[in-house]
């Protein structure tokens, strides 16, 4: 299934259960300062910056699989 967002907006609307979910998950491991819209834009300035056509759930997945180092 194919999904197409019209705005940047709409996607991070898709998307927030996971970047809720990590930036939980980065509050338990001590990063307290760490808020969903951190991971959004970090997310978008330095992984996506070149992405095209990326699918929804090579979004997600890399929401759930960065790390704080």
């Amino acid at each position: 299934m194919d999904y197409e967002f019209s705005s940047l907006g709409e996607l991070y609307k898709r998307v927030k259960p996971a970047l809720h979910a990590k930036e939980e998950e980065f509050h338990r491991l001590g990063y307290s300062n760490i808020e969903s819209v951190d991971i959004w834009n970090y997310l978008i300035e330095m992984k996506w910056k070149k992405g095209k056509d990326l699918m929804l759930s090579d979004i997600v997945s890399d929401i759930m699989n960065l790390d704080c180092k």
